[in-house]
């Protein structure tokens, strides 16, 4: 199996399959090839499920195009202001700002200043999982965690939010 290998300031061996199904190794400064080598191997079931599920991904939301990103703006810029305000109002809580951005890691992001940032990406899923994201990002705005606090306060809005998430895988 061919993987990438980072070492850097860190104490454990972690593998990190990334959205374009590279394997990568991030290990801890004067790691052996054999402790890495024998890290990946015992880990190998998981590395081929995982490849699995990012290669299926891939297939079913591949890069967008120029084109593309500007209509997923667009749609974004109709349904996210929208479901904001709905979830805001149940929630009890006001972003300072809401912005949308072409981000392909994130599908939101919460500031400490209340600013909420959406990935114009996100509007390509049901809107469940908008809302989910939606819910999350709003739920930062109490917690600026992810304690049990905020865990079970975005499961009192959405009691079926882990069925929501899984929308997004």
């Amino acid at each position: 199996m061919e993987y990438k290998i980072i070492y850097s300031k860190r104490k454990t061996i972690a593998i990190q399959i990334t959205r374009t199904c590279e394997v990568v190794v991030r290990a801890p400064i004067g790691a052996s090839k054999k402790r890495i080598e024998d890290f990946v191997a015992s880990h190998s079931a998981w590395i081929q499920k995982h490849l699995e599920s990012q290669k299926s991904r891939a297939q079913r939301y591949p890069e967008p195009s120029r084109e593309e990103i500007s209509r997923l703006k667009a749609r974004a810029r109709e349904i996210l202001p929208e479901r904001v305000a709905h979830y805001s109002s149940i929630m009890g809580v006001t972003p300072t700002h809401i912005s949308i951005n072409e981000a392909r890691t994130r599908f939101g992001s919460c500031s400490e200043k209340g600013r909420i940032n959406f990935s114009c990406r996100l509007a390509r899923y049901p809107l469940e999982a908008i809302d989910y994201v939606v819910v999350h990002e709003l739920a930062h705005l109490k917690f600026l965690n992810h304690s049990r606090q905020f865990w079970s306060f975005v499961e009192e809005i959405l009691p079926d939010y882990k069925t929501r998430k899984g929308l997004l895988k």
